[in-house]
């Protein structure tokens, strides 16, 4: 199972001097990303925002810069909102990574979770699906052919045209990024393509039927299940104590979702509740490090998911304990997750023999 982190770079909202604050938030984030490439971790992805709030409204970017300053993690958008976004630009600009990071980009397309990208690039809400399904279209046409010839109706059409850098190894990976909703996955699994689900609350378990619906779905499209990948991207932080973690998290959680709640219209959220979302059947993943690592095995058996992604740089977490939550993930928490896996295998191999 590829381990790995997600962030969306957020910013303090009401920062007196935007541009300042911007500049100390990306600076830190290479760091961050830097600093999970040296411990070993798998993946980092950056997702697409277009508020105060965050200051990634253009992850390729970021991630490219990335990637002149790594070596083997793998870079993704977390999400790429595809609705209001050109397919075209989004293929060339991760080709572009993917040829400056030696293969190691991909994309994590979604409809995304927030709606400002819709007005800021002229696109109509009411038309909210289908420019998804249009978008999804060519996209993965770009990602077949060197030159397309395509038609829909929310975008021009591509006559025969070439599409330009490539990637390095021919294609790029696209996943998509689901929140939860049936029709959704069932899409991914109709493509064969890669999913990721992200569970920022309830009980995670609930979940597990999406990941059925997923391949059941790619079976009754003809699908070879056995290129169909899974992932699930939570919330949560490592220190180098259960408390520690829970102290340090809280804050600048409970103030993020806290703000979306107020937007959205949820009910503010408590210690007590958060208290209750880091024990072993809830939402979040935080903790010391041997915590954390059994809790993503437990949840591993549930999804048989082959990729998990965690959250912690949420709100306006302190630099350095971000730094030390992705030290102890990459030396502590995977090393304790490989190993139980591998345990686990051969304990599945011995009993079938």
């Amino acid at each position: 199972m590829e381990l790995g982190l997600y962030t969306f770079a957020d910013v303090d909202p009401n920062a007196a001097d935007k541009g300042r604050e911007g500049e100390r938030r990306l600076k830190n984030l290479l760091e961050e990303i830097e600093l999970a490439d040296q411990v070993g971790l798998d993946v980092f992805g950056l997702g697409e925002h277009h508020r105060a709030d965050y200051a990634a409204s253009a992850p390729a970017v970021v991630l490219a810069a990335a990637a002149a300053r790594t070596k083997n993690i793998r870079l993704t958008s977390a999400v790429t909102v595809l609705s209001s976004d050109d397919p075209v630009r989004v293929f060339q600009q991760y080709s572009t990574v993917d040829l400056i990071s030696g293969g190691r980009a991909e994309i994590m397309a979604g409809r995304g979770s927030f709606i400002e990208s819709f007005p800021l690039f002229g696109y109509a809400l009411d038309d909210y699906d289908q420019l998804f399904e249009e978008k999804l279209d060519l996209l993965l046409a770009l990602n077949e052919s060197e030159k397309v010839s395509w038609t829909g109706v929310m975008r021009p059409p591509l006559a025969g045209l070439g599409v330009y850098p490539r990637p390095a190894h021919g294609r790029l990976p696209i996943w998509i990024a689901v929140g939860g909703t049936p029709q959704s996955v069932a899409r991914a699994g109709a493509y064969g393509l890669p999913l990721a689900l992200a569970i920022i609350g309830g009980t995670p378990s609930r979940y597990a039927p999406l990941f059925d619906l997923y391949r059941e779905a790619a079976r009754r499209a003809g699908q070879d299940e056995a290129k169909l990948k899974t992932s699930i991207n939570v919330h949560g932080f490592i220190a180098d104590s259960t408390q520690a973690a829970a102290d340090a998290f809280y804050g600048p959680q409970a103030e993020v979702m806290n703000r979306i709640g107020r937007e959205r219209g949820w009910g503010p959220t408590s210690r007590a509740q958060f208290d209750q979302s880091i024990g072993p059947t809830g939402h979040l993943f935080l903790g010391d490090p041997e915590t954390v690592a059994k809790k993503i095995v437990d949840h591993q058996r549930i999804f048989r998911n082959d990729r998990f992604l965690l959250q912690m740089a949420i709100g306006l977490m302190p630099h350095d304990q971000i730094l030390r939550g992705i030290e102890l993930y990459g030396t502590k928490v995977a090393p304790l997750v490989r190993d139980m896996l591998a345990a686990e295998q051969k304990d599945a191999v011995a009993a079938s023999a």
